[in-house]
């Protein structure tokens, strides 16, 4: 084996690109806001020619979507812990964690932001079915070992809008809030 073929990373490099160009997306974002910056300046940030994002998303609004879409999807798998109690705290802890995190902001305002826009309504109506579908399959479970767990919506309502909200307004998420959102839910 060659250097070369050592220093390849796995995916190659279609997935080396997209990951640029996603990190690219985010950290503008971070930096600028949400449609302070183009097609070329997310390509150059990215160390890639206009016509590869071009080329692969259509436009800078498919791009943003992809980014949110692909962000908030990666996020938090359902936890498995044997109680909807505590599937609830983990899976809260796990969000409340991603969404402080180093990107986390720029993510949750992308997301608001293509919301209003003309591509926003299908990205949001993608991520709220994929979140609804994961959420449900764990509140199915709980079902299944005889708990009576909250309704999906119940959720999003009770544990992840509350901390989504305090996240744009740049409040403190603690774990103590975090679990007294899922004891007032429960």
């Amino acid at each position: 084996m060659n250097e070369r073929q050592r220093a390849r990373r796995p995916g190659g490099r279609s997935a080396r690109v997209g990951a640029q160009v996603h990190q690219a997306v985010t950290d503008l974002i971070s930096e600028r806001g949400y449609g302070n910056f183009t097609v070329g300046e997310v390509a150059t940030r990215a160390g890639v020619a206009d016509s590869s994002v071009y080329r692969r998303w259509g436009s800078l609004e498919n791009l943003l979507s992809d980014v949110a879409l692909t962000r908030l999807n990666a996020q938090s798998p359902m936890p498995d812990t044997g109680s909807v109690a505590g599937d609830l705290r983990t899976y809260a802890a796990q969000v409340a964690r991603e969404i402080t995190g180093p990107d986390g902001l720029a993510v949750v305002r992308l997301a608001v932001a293509l919301s209003a826009d003309g591509q926003g309504p299908q990205a949001r109506d993608g991520l709220l079915a994929e979140r609804t579908r994961q959420m449900q399959s764990m509140l199915d479970r709980a079902a299944e070992r005889g708990e009576q767990p909250p309704d999906v919506l119940d959720v999003l309502d009770h544990i992840l809008a509350p901390m989504y909200i305090r996240v744009l307004f740049g409040m403190e998420l603690t774990p103590d809030y975090v679990d007294g959102l899922v004891d007032r839910l429960l």
